[in-house]
């Protein structure tokens, strides 16, 4: 018999009180960061209710994929020195205004590249099937409005002031998902009108982030110290693009090999999916931290295996209540979500087998080692192409289309766990 097994029930109650107690400021910080992620998820469900149904399926289908596509190319702003605001905020703090000033003036200098890069997608993926004024529309609002709310976000996240930024994020969610509800009463409900409604919504969040959340330091340009960060943030910007990019690359070979009506089927799957994400990201965040103070963290590789197991579990999890309560309530998300509704369960393993890649990329960040992260998701982003393209040629249809993605997950997670646990060998970049 082992030890723990002659330990009864109260001393082991006792135990976790004091394992708890010890942590309580990391128990705290935790809960506070994750009722950010829980006011989310409620505010997100109804938005993408009020939108799904709202919008025709094709609408709803081109609007997902471009807004896929303004999330992308948004980490083209300031060359990624959001990075760079980032640690600042999370190890020097006192750095907060001349790094904000450095975000600025890069933002600025960046714009020729955004508006560059955004008329290349739209010829690529969009110039049949969308108005360039409506995808301008929307990538100003993800690109302009939504990212520097990110950013605030960011930056009280960095500085520990966890209960901020969820207050933050919940009213930036709250606020799409009322001009979401808005949008319904509204005369004409297409997608030109929507774009309009959507710039509106997320101006409001990003004059109520920098208005009363924004920490308050003087703006001080220092050239010289952004030149030392500029090449680091360029290589985040460009791993953050290709992380995007093997992240929603999907949508928008869905929109130009199938067509919008089968986009907007695969946008509301794939927008359930990303639902069980939200809670996972929280833990990544915060773990992130941590490394950064303390790159060790994760030598163990019984440690790595156990958060791992628990990421898929959770995440799995989400998405079989949500498969449950679809099969029995197929209209409890409205009628065009229901028409995608039975197709839910069939991408049982594509939530935990996502949110792992994207972990997995986040662990890479945490270490400095954001050229490897970005040669490693440049070469998930080529896989995930090729493994799409291939599915999408062979002309399933969408139930056989959704079942098979879980076998592409699985060959996108085992070459991500690859890349990056042999990357994880070398030895940590200084922060």
């Amino acid at each position: 018999m082992t030890e723990t097994s002659n330990i009864g029930p109260a001393r082991l109650g006792a135990r976790l009180v004091a394992f708890l107690t010890e942590r309580r400021g990391l128990v705290r910080d935790y809960f506070s960061a994750i009722s950010g992620s829980g006011g989310r998820l409620v505010f997100s469900l109804i938005y993408f209710v009020a939108l799904a149904n709202t919008l025709s399926l094709a609408d709803f289908g081109l609007f997902a994929t471009a807004s896929a596509a303004g999330v992308m190319l948004s980490r083209l702003l300031a060359f990624g020195f959001i990075s760079a605001l980032y640690r600042t905020a999370t190890i020097r703090r006192n750095l907060i205004g001349t790094f904000t000033a450095g975000f600025i003036l890069l933002s600025v200098l960046s714009l020729p590249l955004l508006a560059a890069a955004s008329y290349g997608v739209y010829l690529l993926f969009f110039a049949g099937d969308l108005a360039l004024s409506v995808f301008a529309a929307v990538v100003f609002a993800e690109a302009l409005l939504w990212r520097p709310v990110e950013v605030a976000l960011i930056v009280n996240n960095g500085l520990g002031r966890f209960g901020r930024a969820a207050v933050m994020s919940i009213l930036g969610t709250l606020i799409r998902a009322l001009l979401a509800m808005m949008f319904m009463f509204w005369p004409a409900q297409g997608i030109a009108e929507w774009s309009l409604f959507y710039i509106a919504a997320n101006a409001l969040s990003a004059a109520i982030a920098f208005g009363f959340f924004y920490p308050r330091q003087r703006l001080r340009l220092h050239i010289p110290l952004y030149r030392r960060r500029l090449a680091d943030s360029i290589y985040v910007a460009g791993a953050e693009v290709l992380f995007y990019l093997q992240m929603e690359f999907d949508k928008l070979l869905v929109l130009a090999m199938g067509g919008p009506h089968l986009a907007g089927l695969y946008a509301i799957i794939m927008r359930l999916v990303d639902l069980t994400a939200i809670p996972i990201r929280t833990f990544s965040m915060m773990l992130v931290q941590k490394m950064m103070r303390a790159p060790e963290l994760l030598a163990r590789l019984r440690i790595r295996a156990g958060i791992e197991l628990g990421v898929f579990l959770v995440s799995t999890l989400a998405l079989i209540g949500l498969a449950v309560i679809l099969h029995f309530f197929p209209k409890a998300l409205g009628s065009n979500v229901a028409e995608a509704a039975p197709l839910v369960a069939l991408a049982i393993c594509v939530p935990g087998l996502r949110n792992l890649v994207e972990y997995e990329a986040e662990l890479l960040f945490a270490r400095g080692q954001t050229l490897i992260r970005a040669i490693n998701l440049a070469l998930l982003a080529g896989l995930k192409a090729l493994l799409l393209a291939w599915v999408l040629m062979r002309g399933y249809e969408p139930a056989e289309l959704v079942w098979s993605l879980n076998a592409v997950f699985a060959l996108l997670y085992l070459a991500s766990a690859l890349l990056t646990y042999s990357a994880l060998r070398l030895p940590a970049k200084a922060i």
